[in-house]
C-alpha cells in the first residue's frame, strides 16, 4: 500500500490533545537527527555529539511524554473514524497536498485492511531535521511510532505520528501513517 503524510494542525486539536504541544522545543545539545546524506557522521569528520545535561535529559522525557500522549490522542481519533476532522484542523500544506476525500479515502482504506486494533505498543520517540529540499517541508519533526497489532494483520504494523516544529515555534501534528500496511 503506498502511504500518504498528511499535516495536521494541532492548534485545531487543542480541546483534545491539550496544551501538551503547545511549548517550546526541549532544549537539544545535539543536533536532531537528519537524513544521512544530508549530515556528516561523527566518525566522518572526527566530531562526537556533545552530552545532553542532566536538566536537558529530564526536558527531553518530559517532552517524549506530552509528545507520546499528544500521538495517542490522534490515534484514537484515527480509531474513532475522525479522519474528517483531523483533516479540517490539517494546515494549508497539507491541504494543498491532500484533498480530505483523499485522505479520508486512504486511512479508511487501509484501517478497513488491517481490522480492529487488538493492542498498541510502547511508542518510540525520534526526532529529525529535514533539510530544504527534502520531500517534506523543512524543519524539525517528532515522530512518535507504536507497534499497533491489528485483526488482520499476523504481525503488528508500524504506527506513525508526526509532528513539526512550526515558525511560530509550536509543534502541530504533520502526519498520520501506517508506512508497512500491505
Amino acid at each position: 500500500m503506498r502511504h500518504s503524510r498528511i499535516a495536521l494542525s494541532v492548534l485545531s486539536l487543542s480541546f483534545i490533545v491539550g496544551p501538551a504541544l503547545a511549548q517550546q522545543p526541549a532544549p537539544t545539545a545535539r543536533p536532531a537527527a537528519t537524513p544521512p546524506a544530508a549530515q556528516p557522521r561523527p566518525a566522518q569528520t572526527g566530531q562526537q555529539a556533545p552530552a545532553l545535561t542532566p536538566a536537558q535529559q529530564a526536558e527531553l522525557a518530559k517532552q517524549n511524554a506530552e509528545m507520546t500522549q499528544a500521538a495517542l490522542k490522534v490515534v484514537q481519533m484515527v480509531d474513532a473514524n475522525q479522519l474528517a476532522q483531523l483533516w479540517e484542523g490539517a494546515s494549508v500544506v497539507a491541504k494543498r497536498a491532500v484533498p480530505r476525500e483523499t485522505f479520508v479515502a486512504q486511512i479508511t482504506a487501509a484501517r478497513k485492511r488491517l481490522g480492529a486494533v487488538n493492542g498498541r505498543g510502547q511508542a518510540t520517540v525520534t526526532r529529525v531535521r529535514h533539510n530544504a529540499g527534502a520531500s517534506v517541508p523543512e524543519g524539525l519533526y517528532v515522530n512518535v511510532s507504536f507497534p499497533t497489532r491489528f485483526a488482520n494483520a499476523p504481525q503488528p504494523v508500524r504506527e506513525l505520528v508526526s509532528f513539526r516544529l512550526d515558525e511560530d515555534k509550536i509543534w502541530r501534528l504533520s502526519g498520520y501513517s501506517l508506512p508497512n500496511a500491505r
